[in-house]
């Protein structure tokens, strides 16, 4: 059977902060984040049945993306567990929506551990074949299935 893949577009604010890092984005700083989740099945060909002809319904892949990825990170701060460690007292002041994170919260970083998410709870029926996350309009890193096996 022929395996196509399907692919659906999110987008939400997060903000982060890199840790020593030697420019500006050792700030806090924001960025609308666009991200591109893609997965790879076959057909499904049950005639008569509400999902024939697809691989996985758009309305599913959004409802577990909403609910593991955007939901959790539209609009909250990301931050490394030393980031943290260093600026306890003030990430409080500042937001009650931080996310401390045992790495450095740059795209490459974020992309592996939304991969991660993903992967533990899509339907067998289907596999992760990639995620392109967008921080900035030119800028994006990406995750394959095949780089990762």
């Amino acid at each position: 059977m022929a395996k196509i893949r399907v692919t659906k577009k999110f987008h939400f604010e997060m903000a982060h902060a890199l840790y020593q890092y030697d420019g500006l984005c050792r700030n806090i700083h924001g960025h609308t984040y666009n991200m591109e989740v893609t997965l790879l099945g076959e057909i499904k060909h049950e005639e008569g049945h509400p999902k024939d002809g697809m691989v996985l319904d758009f309305g599913k892949l959004k409802k577990l993306v909403k609910d593991k990825i955007v939901s959790v990170f539209d609009h909250s701060l990301v931050v490394s567990k030393t980031y943290a460690n260093k600026h306890k007292s003030h990430l409080s002041e500042i937001t009650d929506r931080v996310i401390v994170f045992d790495f450095q919260p740059t795209s490459e970083n974020m992309c592996v551990h939304f991969a991660y998410i993903l992967q533990q709870v899509l339907p067998s029926s289907v596999s992760l074949y990639s995620i392109r996350l967008y921080e900035t309009a030119t800028s994006y890193a990406e995750w394959f299935a095949e780089d990762n096996k």
